[in-house]
């Protein structure tokens, strides 16, 4: 399968930055999950389908790596990368500033699918994830 990736562009807020104007080392998880749900979106899977198919899909690790601050007003492409999505949801995620496209943060997500109802872990990921990627991808995966 060809690399599925989206690329968001967010501006550092100021309510997003500390006395010194670099962004809260948490909201970089939020920046992450704008460009979550803009890769969920491309094959049409995004939280309200998830919720739709009889699944949800909890977030169960969440791995960053801060390598430059973002700042006030920093335009930042955050792009999020489909790694995996056999058996759980695997996504990486790169932070660039848009200006020099200096690499500010790298990380991943992992997301598990378990049953809406019974919340029981699924050991493979529901069917609609293979094929709606079939249909993004035009190959069968």
């Amino acid at each position: 399968m060809t690399k599925l990736t989206a690329s968001i562009v967010v501006e550092v807020p100021f309510h997003d930055v500390d006395a010194m104007n670099v962004a809260w080392h948490g909201h970089y998880v939020k920046y992450f999950e704008i460009a979550r749900c803009a890769l969920l979106r491309l094959f049409d899977y995004d939280y309200p389908e998830m919720k739709a198919s009889g699944y949800l899909w909890p977030v169960v690790e969440c791995h960053l790596k801060y390598v430059r601050p973002a700042l006030y007003n920093q335009q930042l492409r955050v792009e999020a990368t489909l790694l995996e999505y056999e058996n759980r949801i695997k996504i990486g995620y790169e932070i660039f500033d848009v200006k020099s496209s200096e690499r500010l943060t790298k990380g991943h997500t992992v997301q598990v699918a378990i049953d809406a109802i019974t919340h029981e872990l699924q050991y493979v990921s529901p069917a609609i994830v293979f094929t709606n990627l079939e249909q993004i991808c035009n190959v069968s995966l």
